[in-house]
């Protein structure tokens, strides 16, 4: 008897989980996928240099790698980063990108080596990728004319924007 209800629980849990299955939804988005692909130019590894002030308005220089890849069948664009200064990780941080239902719109999901998180909007104009931490701040990131990833971070200060951070970096592979 005792075989026999362990039996019954065993049919019960696996039907059970079978049908949490069934109902979700494994289908690709195309949608998503073509969304995503205008940030193709961010693809593959990079590694360069560059500058950022801190609150004290010194000026510190960086070296910084990220390594960016579509993830999820092409849905997700994974940004992982890494700047070193005098030896020592300054910023180590996981990007996850995602399309919205807004049309050159995203999410730009970001982690911290901190412990910080945050989700945050992002927008493609014209084949520049701004993300915006808060209302106050702005990155932007494009390809130059070297076909560099260059980036920009800027602070409002009312009818101006400050800039506070820059980098360049070579494509590596």
């Amino acid at each position: 008897m005792k075989n026999l209800s362990q039996i019954y629980l065993f049919v019960f849990c696996m039907t059970g989980l079978w049908g949490t299955v069934q109902g979700q939804n494994y289908e690709l988005s195309p949608e998503s996928q073509e969304a995503m692909k205008p940030l193709a130019f961010l693809e593959g590894k990079w590694k360069g240099t560059g500058w950022m002030m801190s609150r004290d308005q010194q000026k510190y220089e960086f070296e910084q790698t990220e390594e960016v890849s579509f993830q999820l069948s092409g849905t997700h664009l994974m940004i992982k980063g890494q700047g070193i200064s005098d030896g020592k990780v300054i910023h180590h941080a996981l990007a996850m990108i995602s399309p919205t239902s807004q049309a050159g719109d995203f999410d730009f999901t970001s982690f911290l080596q901190s412990g910080q998180k945050g989700s945050f909007k992002s927008e493609l104009i014209d084949g520049v990728l701004y993300w915006y931490p808060n209302d106050q701040v702005r990155y932007v990131i494009r390809l130059n004319d070297a076909g560099q990833w260059y980036e920009v971070g800027e602070y409002n200060m009312g009818e101006n924007w400050f800039q506070f951070f820059e980098m360049t970096l070579d494509k590596v592979d």
